[in-house]
Formats: structure tokens, sequence, C-alpha cells
């Protein structure tokens, strides 16, 4: 060890508070990166696992490969496992509505493909022989086949051919350019819907079909799904063995790991290094603040010293690897506590936050800590360019220098005289001790700004974090008003008779609060226009019309005993909106989407009456109209309740105007006749109930036990609040984390840098006690000088901490989430700001006082 750095060591130890504060903000801030690095790798890792399960370990599949292929693949030594399924053939869809996929694509599963390829079912049950079809989810909407369990599907199955070139899912429709080529005729029975799998893709001529078949029997074209030891040699590995064949790539899992070498996907993974990288930035830029402070402070003691080395040969390179080799000596022992802090305190945070991951993206995988060596280095790296950064900075400043200047210490204060003066007012104002706190910030303005800077940051990161965390708490308050029901089901085909026993078995499980039957059906009336307001002529187009108006309505039946507690709610007589002649409630306002509006009064109505005699008339499934029929309705101010979920909700017109009526299941047939083909929008049931996710499970089980076969919808909406308000608790967890831990370093930072310029003044101070300043006027020039850090530093850090809170909550949160105010943060800052400046204030003062003034005089002056 040469001198030099025998002499950075006893600098280190004479000032042991100011090492210990340094070494503290190196450890916070090594913390921090570790933090971020660890959990950005483990969120990774959960991210590709959850992808595997959702979409398969796979990382290439082969299209239309024969069995000799398949069996060269299973033995290559990159391969870890290989599962296939057959093509069995294509088949046209008559009822198919997207031009560019008019085929039907049926694959042969075998047992360990359903275990290999995720599959996940709707409704019904998996395949049990090759008689038997599970239909996806875009073969039901884009080629219009039923999912009815027990219905049968009579298929030409065969090829598409161009030339004799055998065609594949992996060569888009032309039309035109290819024949269909039937081979035989099949007959299928569906017994189960499944989502769309992950192996069709938007450009896949066909919408598939699943069936089961016999691995001994197979004789069709196989799809080979190929899973490597090494993700990331998928494409050396593909471009090596494809061989002609067609190959996809599984991008799904392939993005998440960052080796997809798509646009889209790039993109992708460039946010998420780039959002890491910010996060990371944050963090360097407040450690470096705080411990090039500290390493300037420390130079700003050492500045007669680094000028007698100087004087006696020491070379610029000499001194600034002194200060070098200072830093190295704090990273050595701030740097691994760090890490091992980092560590403990991110597996602490995931522990806490793992069950609410599980509830929002994978169900049934874990999130856990998983530790990388290489992150770990990452983290240790730029922790120690963060320290030698922040030591270098000052250290070329400081030997740069002349020699004299050093010694003389004359380069410390250089202030005009003019910069000085202090107004007349002002110093009656403050007195003589407000005046000495004032003419010392100019004097000293470097540490001045550098404290007051520290101060802002710390308030513009609290408050706009808070800020954020208020407004997304407010969006999660209000997501609830989404639906007025937790659990809905829904459907187009169940028979009314089918409908109410299955809903009495349903409204029987434990735990349910509220129930109702619903159901929405299309109708059409026709009303001369001076029963309606000016507010809808100028939403239809602004004409004044002289003919009937014809609109478009639908009318609501709810059970009777519900409908009878909504009327009651709203405050109307039961009797005269019971019965087949009764009243019935309306909704007629018309549309506006305006911020101004915040309920149905404060939108316009449709008609001029409060009683309005309307002739409805149902619209039949032909695009005709029924018979007309008259009723009465109420239109009242209320948000009518919702319909059950939708099994298809394309298709619905954009009208200017909500016209809705409410009325009693008692006279749906009254209305409606058995034997008329009406539009039915949708029939259902809704519930309200303690504890969704239990209810759900046994109604799926009530379902399968009376054996519906009719397509339905069963959703848990409660399970998207549930969702948001998991979001919401890990964005708290994280934001006020990293809000702590960036406070504390600013804390420090201002600790720092207030008590060692209180210690750099100590012969001003002994100075001042020298000629008579009592004990209560020298208390009272520090509280100046706290009130001044404080008044500055919340003059700018709270407009600033608006501002960005603003922008913040405006661009992370959701539509229609106004800001708030954050008077709580602003409120804390507040505080906050003037306890730190106090009690640092006060510990650096309690030291001065504890010198002798004849000693700290005689130590300056020598």
């Amino acid at each position: 060890m040469n001198i030099f750095h025998k002499i950075a060591l006893e600098g280190l130890k004479k000032n042991r508070t100011r090492t210990l504060v340094t070494i503290i903000g190196v450890v916070l801030s090594t913390v921090m990166i570790t933090g971020v690095t660890t959990f950005g790798v483990s969120l990774l890792d959960y991210m590709a696992r959850g992808a595997i399960q959702k979409y398969g370990g796979w990382g290439a599949a082969f299209l239309n490969v024969d069995a000799s292929f398949v069996q060269e693949r299973s033995e290559d030594k990159e391969v870890t496992d290989t599962v296939t399924f057959e093509n069995i053939g294509y088949a046209e869809a008559e009822n198919g509505t997207d031009p560019g996929r008019p085929y039907l694509f049926i694959a042969g599963f075998q047992e360990e493909t359903f275990q290999a390829l995720p599959i996940t079912l709707l409704s019904g049950r998996l395949p049990e022989h090759d008689g038997e079809v599970l239909v996806s989810g875009s073969a039901m909407k884009e080629c219009g086949i039923s999912g009815k369990t027990g219905s049968t599907l009579e298929l030409s199955v065969g090829s598409r051919m161009r030339g004799e070139q055998e065609l594949s899912q992996a060569d888009p429709y032309e039309a035109g350019a290819e024949t269909f080529l039937p081979r035989k005729e099949k007959t299928y029975t569906v017994v189960g819907i499944c989502r769309t799998p992950v192996f069709e893709t938007e450009e896949s001529p066909g919408c598939t079909l699943i069936t089961k078949t016999d691995a001994a029997a197979g004789y069709n074209p196989l799809t080979l799904f190929v899973t490597l030891d090494q993700m990331r040699k998928v494409y050396s590995y593909t471009d090596q063995v494809k061989a002609g064949y067609p190959c996809i790539l599984n991008y799904d899992v392939l993005r998440i790991m960052g080796i997809s070498d798509r646009p889209s996907d790039k993109v992708f993974m460039a946010f998420l290094y780039s959002f890491g990288g910010i996060v990371l930035a944050i963090i360097m830029i407040g450690s470096v603040f705080l411990i090039y402070n500290s390493f300037s402070i420390s130079l700003s003691e050492r500045i007669r010293e680094i000028g007698v080395l100087a004087s006696v040969g020491a070379t610029e390179k000499q001194l600034r690897n002194s200060v070098l080799f200072e830093g190295l000596c704090i990273g050595a022992v701030g740097i691994p506590i760090g890490i091992l802090a980092g560590l403990g305190c991110i597996r602490g945070v995931i522990s806490v936050v793992s069950g609410r991951f599980g509830a929002v993206l994978y169900t049934g995988v874990p999130l856990t800590t998983k530790v990388s060596l290489p992150a770990v280095a990452g983290a240790t790296a730029v922790s120690l360019v963060t320290i030698l950064i922040s030591a270098w900075l000052p250290a070329k400043k400081a030997v740069s220098l002349p020699v004299m200047e050093c010694i003389r210490q004359t380069n410390e204060i250089k202030v005009e005289s003019g910069l000085m003066e202090i107004s007349q007012r002002k110093q009656r104002m403050y007195g003589l001790e407000g005046t000495l706190a004032l003419k010392n910030f100019k004097r000293n303005r470097k540490r001045y700004r550098s404290i007051v800077l520290s101060l802002v940051l710390s308030i513009v990161l609290f408050v706009s974090a808070n800020a954020l965390i208020e407004s997304m708490q407010q969006s999660a308050d209000g997501f609830k008003t989404v639906s007025d029901y937790d659990l809905g089901f829904g459907t187009q085909e169940m028979e009314d008779e089918e409908l109410f026993r299955l809903y009495d078995k349903m409204k029987a499980i434990s735990g349910i609060s509220e129930s109702s039957c619903r159901a929405a059906i299309a109708f059409s009336c026709k009303t001369s226009p001076d029963q309606l307001t000016d507010a809808y002529r100028e939403a239809a187009g602004g004409e004044s019309a002289q003919e009937d108006q014809e609109l478009l309505l639908e009318v609501h039946f709810f059970d009777d005993a519900f409908y009878q507690k909504l009327v009651e709610k709203l405050g109307l007589p039961a009797a005269e909106y019971m019965g087949q002649n009764g009243k019935m409630l309306a909704v007629a306002k018309i549309n506006d989407d305006s911020d101004d509006v915040k309920g149905a009064e404060d939108l316009a109505d449709l008609f001029q009456s409060a009683s309005v005699e309307l002739a409805i008339s149902p619209k039949m499934t032909d695009g005709t109209t029924g018979q007309e029929q008259n009723v009465t309705i109420t239109p009242a101010e209320f948000i009518p309740p919702d319909i059950p979920p939708l099994v298809d909700a394309a298709g619905q017109e954009t009208l200017p105007y909500t016209l809705e009526i409410i009325a009693p299941w008692s006279v749906k047939e009254t209305l409606v006749p058995p034997d008329v083909s009406a539009e039915l929008r949708v029939k259902g049931m809704c519930f309200n109930t303690e504890n969704a996710s239990q209810a759900v499970e046994k109604m799926r089980r009530i379902i399968i036990e009376e054996g519906i076969s009719c397509s339905y919808t069963l959703i848990n909406s409660s399970e998207a609040f549930e969702q948001h308000r998991n979001y919401l608790f890990i964005a708290n967890v994280f934001a006020w984390l990293f809000i702590a831990l960036i406070s504390l370093i600013a804390a420090a930072n201002v600790f720092n840098t207030i008590s060692t310029n209180i210690k750099l003044r100590r012969r001003e101070l002994a100075m001042l006690r020298s000629v008579g300043m009592s004990d209560k006027d020298f208390n009272k020039m520090m509280r100046f000088e706290c009130a001044f850090y404080g008044i500055k530093a919340l003059a700018i850090g709270i407009p600033l901490s608006l501002l960005s809170s603003v922008l913040i909550v405006k661009t992370m949160s959701t539509d229609g989430t106004a800001f708030i105010l954050p008077w709580a943060g602003i409120g804390i800052s507040v505080l906050s700001v003037f306890l730190v400046i106090f009690v640092t204030m006060m510990y650096a003062v309690s030291k001065i006082r504890k010198e002798n003034i004849i000693d700290a005089l005689r130590d300056e002056m020598t």
C-alpha cells in the first residue's frame, strides 16, 4: 500500500460520520439496483414459465411432415421432446364469414398431444375417439359451426391443392390459385368447445376442429412440435433441419425470452429494457448525486492537503487515484452489504406479491425469486461505476486547481462584493440572524443548490407516486360499476323452461345474495315527431321530421320478483306496473359521452312527455317485424340493470339514443308469442355473491350435471375487478418501496451535505460565538437557515411534483380517471422536509458546540 492509499484511509477514519453516511448511500443504491435487476430477471422467468404453460414449451413446429422426418428429429441431440398430431385434412366451411379463411382444418390428437399442447376447454369434454370433435372458437365465429354438444357435422374431408402440391396451414388461402380435392365423407359429433389453439395463426386458411386418433393407425401427414434444450438455437436449428417443410415458431414464448426476430416483438423487448434502463438511470442519478457530494465535500476538507502533496511532487494521476481508491474502499464495504440486502428485500417483496401475480397473469404459475449470477454481476458493476463516477468528477476538478490556491484555500469561496448585498427591507424583516443566514447562502451557492436539489428530488418523487396511487385507487373504486352483477350466464339457444329450471338450482347455491333471470329481445316502434324532443332531432341529423319516426329498441324482461323490487326501489307503485295491462318502465335518453355527463339525469330526454303510448312490434330473425301491440311506458331517471353476458356481441348497431323498456317476465309471452321467431339478443341469469370464485365453480358443476348442450357464456365479472385490485396492490408495493429507498438516498444526501457544510464552517461559527453571539441567537440563525432551505425546496418541488403528477396520471391511468390533488403527499413532504433539515442541523450544531472556540479558530488558521 503506497502513501496515497494510506492518506485516503486515514481520511476515511477521521471523518467516520461522513464515511458511514456515504457507505449507507452506496448500500441503498446497491439495494435498489440489485432489486431492480433481480426482480426483472424473476419477472421474465415467471412470464416465460407462464407462456410455456399457456402456449406450450415447443420451440418450432414442422407442418405436413412424414413419419421418417419425425423419427430423425426425435434422435437429434438438441431436441429434448417431440409431439405430433395428424393433419387429417380440410373441409369447406359453408357458412364462413372470412373470405381469407374458407376452410375447416381437422387435427387428429393423440393422448400425449393433449398433454403437451395447451387446450383450454370452454364447455363440454375432450374427444375420446375419431368420431368426436372439439370445436374451436375461431370455427364458431368465422365458419358458423355450432358448438352445441351432441350436434353432428357432416364434412367432406380432403386436401388443398395447387397443381401437384398439397398445401398446409402455413400456406395462406389465395382465391383462384388453388383447388379443393375431397377424399372422403366423415361425420363428427360435437363434444365440446375450446379456445382457438396456439398453433392456429391469423394467416391460417382453416379454422381448427380437434378429434382423437390412434397413433398406430395414422396414415396422414403430421405436424411435429419440437422442444429444444437451448431455445436460443431455434433459428439455426430450423434452418439446418427443415428440409423444405413449412415451419412455424412459438413466438409467444420466444418473445418473452427476448429471442424473437419479429419487429413487433423487438419493440416489446426494447420497451421492457428501456423501462428498466430508465429506472436504473433514476437510481444512478440519485446515487451519484449523494456520493458525488460526499467526495466533493471530502476534497473540500482536504484541499490544502492536496495542495501540499502536489507541491512536493505528487502527480495529478496519483492524486486522482488516491480519491478513486477511497471510492473503492467505500464500495468494498457497501456493495456486498447492498447485494445481500437487495436480494433479501426483493425476496420478501416477491413473497408478498406472488399470490396477486398468480391472480392477474398466469394461474398456477408461482412468482419466485430467481437469483441470476449475470444479474448480480451487472448490479455490482453498475454500483461500482456509480461510485467511480461520483469520485472521479470532483477528483478531476480538485487536482486541476493551482497549487497555491489549494494551500491558501482561496478557491472555495469566490464572490463579488455586490452579490453579497442584502436589502435593508430584508435585514429589518429577518434581523441579524436571518441576514447572516442569507449571506451564507450567497457565499456557498453550490452547496446551497445541492441541498435544495436533493430535497426537490425527494418531494417530486414522493408526491408524484402518491398522486398516481390515489388516482389508481379512484379507478379501482369505480371499476365495480362496470357491471351490476358478479356472475352472469348468457345463452341464445336455451328454452325458457330449461332456463328457469337451471336458475332454480343456481340461485340456491350458498352465498348468493341476489339473483335474477333476464332476457333482451329486439323490437321496433313508430312514433309521431311531436312526441320527440329537439335533442333527438339534433342527434338524428338536425332536420325537423314531418313523418312518423321508426325507433329501434330493446325490451328487457326480468323475473317478476326482481322486477317488483326494481319498481319499489324507484319509489313507484308496484300495483300500476305489474300484470298484463300494467305500465312499463323505460330508459329513453339521447346518448352523450362527454365528460359533463355524470349520470342518467344529465342526459337529454328522448320523449317530451312523462308517459308515452307506443305501438311496438318484435323484430323477426328474417328481418321482418311482428304484430304491433300498444304499451304505456314511463321514462325514468335511472341506469337500467345489465343484461346477461353476450355470446356474440358483434353486429350491434350504434344508435344516437338509448331506448330500453323494462318489463316483467309474466308479459313476455304476450309481447312475444311462443310461435314467433323474434330476434333474441340474449337471455340468461345474473347473480351477486359473497364469494364469486367458489360460486362459479359450483355453477359449472351444476351445468355439467344438468347436461346443458347449448352454447353459453358463464363469466365472473368480479374477477376483472379483483385483477384490477391486484394490479393496484402490486403497483403500490413497488411504488412505495421505490419511493422509500429514493427518499432515503435523498435524506442521506441532505444529511451528509448539511452536516459537512456546517463542519466546514467551524471557524465562522466559532468566530460568531467568540464575539458574543448567544446560544439563543445562534439557534435562531440555524432555524432561519432551516426555513430558507425548506421554503426554497418546497417552492420549487411542489409545482414540479404537481406537474409531474398530472403527466403521470394522464399517461398511465385509465380513461375517465380524474386527477386528484395529492394533499396527503404534499402534507407529508412539507413536514418531512423541515424535519430532515432541522434534525440534521441540530445534530451538526451539537457537534460544533462541543468544540472549544479557541481550538476551532486555531485549527482553521494553522
